[in-house]
């Protein structure tokens, strides 16, 4: 049985991504401060495995830990050596996440972000391990009006966000060019993930106000903001507003372990890849389709556009499909229906 060490395991993508794990049959370690989410998360993780008759709460150990401080990690890692296990391959989710947050404390986002990163490195070198996934972002790339993204396109951090990916996507770089050539690397550039586990006992609960675009229509809908803003109207694209590549969380997380097995059982490589469907949505669009799926009417109201925004952000995923054969499954209506759902049963999240 493989040990997978997930930080950040008890966040929006880390949560769906240990169930994925667990249900695969892997031992699943996890890092995380709980600064920005909640613990409750990976026991709803348990819950929903007790309910497909799997009690694997022996297979899931949790370490309250801070990247940021190496001691602790270093520790982490001792203590499953201890346990006569050793941490086979990481999934790498811990980090800050907020475009506009990043604007304003770049040097927060550059200390978890990156120095947060290198320490992860630093101790996944000293105890022996080669199998690296990161959390990348779509935000690495330059701005091209109505062009799909493909990982050849040119580079071009807009944001301190985006500027601590990419900076780490360098770094891993550089570690793998400058090593004997074991280390085996994937950086997963993530488009929009949304929606939330079928069951409903999980989804994205943010600690921290809310950012991202569907907890704010989700918010709007169950009446905890009195309306939803786009963030202009004048943009390039058929309706004016911003257009996305959405993802459902489900699609994301297997997508992470169909990258982790790739690396476990092939050759050293340094993978980068766009994580998305190759599928443009608007905004207007996405508000429309969950008005429809779920029977309800979200008020919004035009904004000014924000700093650092991008008018059309799409994924060419056929590198995704060649290397691993592996194409997202669910809808936007999908997205829309589970996300909901979730917010429905969870009304004050976790």
């Amino acid at each position: 049985m493989k040990n997978i060490l997930v930080t950040g395991g008890s966040g929006f993508i880390g949560s769906h991504t240990c169930l994925s794990l667990l249900e695969r049959g892997y031992r699943v370690f996890v890092i995380d401060s709980f600064e920005n989410s909640s613990e409750k998360a990976l026991e709803k993780v348990l819950e929903i495995l007790k309910l497909k008759k799997l009690d694997l709460v022996e297979r899931l150990k949790i370490f309250n830990c801070d990247i940021r401080n190496y001691k602790l990690l270093e520790n982490v890692f001792a203590e499953i050596n201890t346990s006569n296990k050793k941490v086979d391959g990481i999934i790498h989710f811990a980090g800050l996440k907020s475009v506009a947050d990043s604007i304003k404390t770049p040097l927060e986002y550059w200390q978890v972000n990156v120095l947060g990163t290198i320490n992860l490195l630093n101790a996944m070198e000293k105890f022996n391990c080669q199998n690296f996934v990161f959390s990348s972002s779509a935000t690495v790339y330059a701005n091209q009006e109505n062009n799909l993204l493909s990982e050849k396109h040119p580079i071009k951090a807009i944001n301190p966000y985006g500027n601590t990916k990419l900076t780490v996507e360098n770094l891993l770089n550089d570690i793998f060019n400058s090593s004997d050539k074991k280390s085996k690397f994937a950086s997963l550039r993530y488009f929009n993930p949304i929606g939330a586990h079928s069951s409903g006992l999980i989804g994205e609960d943010p600690k921290c106000k809310a950012n991202n675009i569907f907890p704010l229509i989700i918010n709007t809908a169950m009446g905890l903001q009195k309306e939803f803003k786009i963030y202009g109207n004048d943009w390039s694209t058929k309706d004016g507003t911003p257009i996305r590549d959405y993802i459902h969380i489900m699609d994301l997380a297997e997508a992470h372990i169909e990258v982790l097995e790739n690396l476990l059982n092939d050759k050293s490589r340094y993978l980068i890849l766009n994580i998305g469907t190759g599928r443009g949505t608007s905004v207007l669009e996405l508000l429309k389709t969950f008005e429809n799926v779920n029977n309800i009417k979200v008020p919004y109201v035009f904004s000014n556009r924000r700093e650092g925004d991008l008018g059309y952000v799409v994924a060419d995923n056929s590198l995704l499909k060649s290397e691993l054969n592996f194409t997202p499954k669910m809808s936007i209506e999908d997205m829309c229906r589970d996300g909901w759902n979730w917010k429905k049963l969870n009304p004050n999240g976790y």
